[in-house]
């Protein structure tokens, strides 16, 4: 490979750093009205009146939209294949309210000052209803969530609205109670995860206007522009054929931008306006009302011999939704799913989970999806039974984890057919000198060093569902167009899978010029999440070029005088094996755009039936100190398995980002709601993420597996990141204080608690540990 496995530039890195106008802020028209909502102070409440004629009477107001002048189509923000899982559950305007911050009117203006002044003189009269803020509580409480009747789920996902339940599942494989009553020891715990914000510095953004057909034109800050069509037809009452829906570049998305969340709003306007109109939402709303991660409460019961030996695997999940079902039941299937197919060696298995309805703002997708939750408890869980049988946590998991050529019972029965993880976790091993400084070190001066591990896996796209396409053609001079339909939200995408071209054409990139996604003309493709774009787009990329090179023969035989089988390809020329005839990409290409031949394009599609998983080891050293409770991160020592990593400089990029954010999850990043289910956490003031100076060092390394299934061996590397360093922290945690915490973030005030804790049990030992 020339091309593939090198690490060359993003291909619009100059525009980034040099802040050309890419995002969709930029690219707005000036004459945009601009969009607001008026939003419920209340967690539950029933609109009984809206006054708005003072507020129209605001100079520069346009115009004023309530839940009587929108269509009361039902549908859901996510964005998923259709039919969408999630519950069609919400209106753009509705007259019940059902969280804090949910809309209550629309006001568009000239300019943000007067939009402000007309929201702040709309008067509203409100019938405040009792809320369930407690998801432990929502399971069948008498107070509904969404009584409507014209609630619906398009799929058998175990909803039920009566009994405010987005999603209900058991999967259950061998005899679970029989076999963790026979196991020597069983390790019985719950654990908790808060909601968390992905944090995105470019927040939700959108602006619309009418071209020149009289179409709605959506330009929008999406990772599913595809979705956003269809999902705004249905809200709207619109035909998708009057609707487009453009991606510019985006400012980061982490699961976020994979809902609709500020599309519909503008949208509204300029339909009832005909008038360009823009929305971008304030970084207060992004937190309180954008799509974070779904908070969970997961019990775990892990049942294993003396020796050891995993016998069996117990995971129920309790999923708090918030107010809308957005992603609710899929997002809850990875808790268990993805954490207990690692270890596959188990005779019995069972997983069951309900999603549930609260008066919370909504859940919705955040890397990891799932899986970041269900990790953080299994891998704590199994560092707890490390200590239980006095067994170095490392030498546990060799006897357990999965092996190439396994059927993986708790991973949909796939078969594994690429895995390094146990060669990942060795070079972790050797990276941090584990052997020398697990479990522990006293350091002497109140400070205790230890150490912690976790492995994890995670997925490759949605098997047997999501599709992607590309398409490719030939230009005069002997330059090719890449078209895609994925959305590069700034991961390099576009760079990779412009690699994959150029190693299939054999070309350098810059001979190849990619296209984003323009729903009018781009080739279909389901969107940037689930880990899919390197694995699915990428094979649909080579599936094209594959096609393409054929027709490029083809026309190149009718212009030479001679058969396909005799012509060769060689990235700059096709040629006759004999050597008598040639004819060069260039002028090809000049031929092509001449009467009498043929304009050369190509497209192909991909889906596929397995979804192979990244294996990801990953070690953390931390400093605790006795005296506060503090943990400094030493060193994190992350060893990764993609398969081929396509660029392994932008691969780096992604973990070193993706263990941060797993970071801040585990140690800083806490939601926090008043009495009244108002998020107290709104800001960055109040909302801590982990700066530079947090996350210590950080050192990445990769262990290569080839997937055969995948582009030049490739497999996902988006979202196996975040999904150690909590289980890993929490682990060095306990090495160093004998505290085990069970609830994110581990927060220092949580450790020194601890420790107090277990001074007055006169049960505190540094001296052992895992």
């Amino acid at each position: 490979m020339k091309i593939v496995n090198t690490s060359i530039n993003k291909m619009d890195s100059k525009s980034l750093v040099t802040g050309k106008p890419v995002y969709t802020d930029d690219i707005a028209p000036t004459n945009a009205l601009i969009v607001k909502l008026l939003r419920s102070p209340h967690a539950h409440a029933l609109i009984k009146s809206i006054n708005k004629t003072n507020a129209m009477k605001v100079p520069g107001i346009e115009c004023i939209l309530t839940w009587e002048d929108l269509e009361q189509n039902r549908f859901t923000t996510a964005g998923q294949s259709f039919p969408e899982p999630s519950p069609q559950d919400r209106q753009i305007l509705d007259r019940r309210l059902r969280c804090v911050g949910d809309p209550v009117a629309i006001v568009a203006g000239s300019d943000e000052k007067s939009v402000l002044r007309a929201i702040s003189l709309i008067k509203v009269e409100y019938d405040v209803l009792e809320p369930i803020l407690d998801f432990r509580k929502a399971k069948d409480n008498e107070i509904l969530i969404h009584p409507e009747e014209n609630w619906e789920a398009l799929c058998q996902v175990g909803a039920d609205n009566k009994k405010n339940l987005c999603a209900h599942e058991v999967f259950e494989y061998g005899d679970i109670e029989g076999e963790l009553k026979a196991c020597e020891i069983v390790i019985d715990e719950i654990y908790h995860t808060k909601a968390n914000s992905q944090t995105m510095m470019e927040p939700f953004c959108t602006y619309t206007h009418l071209d020149t057909y009289g179409r709605l034109s959506i330009v929008s800050s999406t990772q599913v522009p595809f979705h956003v069509r269809r999902i705004a037809a249905k809200a709207l009452g619109l035909p998708k054929s009057q609707i487009r829906v453009v991606k510019p570049r985006i400012g980061g998305g982490f699961g976020a931008k994979q809902s609709v969340v500020s599309e519909l709003f503008p949208a509204a306007v300029t339909m009832a306006t005909g008038k360009p109109a823009k929305m971008i939402f304030t970084r207060k709303e992004s937190f309180t009302n954008g799509s974070p991660r779904h908070e969970m409460e997961i019990h775990v019961k892990l049942g294993a011999n003396m020796e050891g030996d995993i016998k069996a695997i117990y995971m129920y999940t309790l999923s708090n939704a918030g107010a809308y079902g957005d992603h609710g039941p899929t997002t809850v299937g990875l808790v268990g799913h993805k954490s207990m197919a690692i270890y596959n060696h188990a005779n019995a298995y069972k997983f069951d989970y309900d999603v549930v309805y609260t008066n919370n703002p909504w859940g919705g997708a955040y890397r990891g999806y799932g899986a970041t939750q269900g990790f953080f408890a299994l891998e704590s869980a199994i560092n707890e039974l490390a200590v239980k049988l006095n067994m170095d946590p490392i030498e546990l998991r060799r006897k357990n984890l999965v092996q190439v050529g396994e059927k993986m019972t708790a991973y949909y029965g796939e078969t594994l057919e690429s895995c390094a993880l146990t060669e990942c976790i060795e070079k972790a091993k050797e990276m941090t000198d584990w052997d020398h400084k697990y479990p522990c070190r006293d350091m002497g001066n109140d400070k205790i060093r230890a150490i912690g591990m976790a492995v994890a896996m995670q997925g490759s796209g949605i098997s047997n569902l999501d599709i992607a396409s590309a398409e490719l053609k030939l230009n005069d001079e002997g330059f090719y167009t890449l078209m895609l339909g994925s959305a590069d939200m700034g991961t390099g995408c576009d760079t990779i899978l412009a690699q994959m071209a150029a190693e299939c054409l054999e070309c350098q990139v810059d001979k190849i010029i990619v296209h984003g996604v323009d729903t009018d003309i781009s080739p279909y493709d389901t969107g940037s999440y689930a880990s899919s774009t390197t694995y699915i787009t990428g094979n649909a990329v080579i599936k094209t070029c594959e096609t393409f090179i054929e027709k490029m023969i083809q026309e190149s035989a009718k212009i030479l005088h001679c058969d396909n089988d005799d012509l060769e390809f060689d990235g700059t020329r096709i040629y006759q094996r004999n050597g008598e005839k040639q004819i060069t990409i260039k002028e090809l290409g000049n031929a092509s755009y001449l009467g009498g031949h043929n304009c050369i394009s190509a497209s192909e599609s991909f889906y596929s039936p397995v979804s192979p998983p990244p294996f990801m080891a990953g070690i953390v050293e931390i400093e605790l100190d006795k005296t506060t409770g503090q943990v400094d991160i030493i060193d994190f020592a992350a060893v990764v398995d993609c398969g081929t990593p396509i660029n392994p400089n932008l691969a780096r990029i992604q973990t070193e980002g993706g263990i941060a954010q797993g970071i801040g999850m585990a140690l800083f990043e806490d939601v926090l709601y008043d009495k009244e289910g108002r998020m107290m956490t709104d800001s960055f003031m109040q909302y801590k993420i982990p700066s530079r100076l947090d996350v210590g060092k950080i050192r990445v390394e990769f262990e290569s597996s080839y997937e055969p299934t995948g582009p030049f061996g490739a497999k996902s590397i988006g979202e196996i990141v975040i999904n150690t360093p909590a289980p890993a922290l929490a682990s060095a945690i306990y090495n160093a204080s004998k505290v085990k915490l069970t609830e994110l973030p581990m927060t220092s005030e949580k450790i020194l608690l601890g420790m107090l804790e277990n001074e007055k049990q006169d049960k505190h030992d540094f001296t052992g540990g895992w």
